[in-house]
């Protein structure tokens, strides 16, 4: 195999120089066309980010419910109250 490898690449090398060497007389042509060169890219853009905008909110107002002594009712259920309505913090079900 690398006795037919020598033969093909001796042929090539030496038919390429033969062509080279007979159109000489008229005109030359470099091998090479031109230098090879990376090509041209432009840069990642450089993004800095904005610094996060912190908004502080204020804590929820208490939540009250409204209670009517007289009828023992709270607000919703009675819209009414002769003696005043009392304010009561709203206390969460037992279970």
């Amino acid at each position: 195999m690398n006795k037919s490898l020598f033969v093909v690449l001796f042929a090539v090398l030496f038919g390429v120089a033969g062509g080279a060497v007979q159109a000489h007389d008229r005109y030359y042509r470099p091998v090479f066309w031109s230098i090879w060169y990376p090509q041209m890219y432009y840069p990642a853009p450089i993004i800095i980010p904005q610094p996060p905008v912190y908004i502080e909110t204020r804590p929820a107002p208490q939540q009250y419910w409204y209670y009517c002594g007289s009828s023992r009712t709270y607000f919703p259920y009675v819209q009414t109250c002769p003696e005043g309505w009392m304010r009561v913090v709203p206390q969460a079900p037992s279970q």
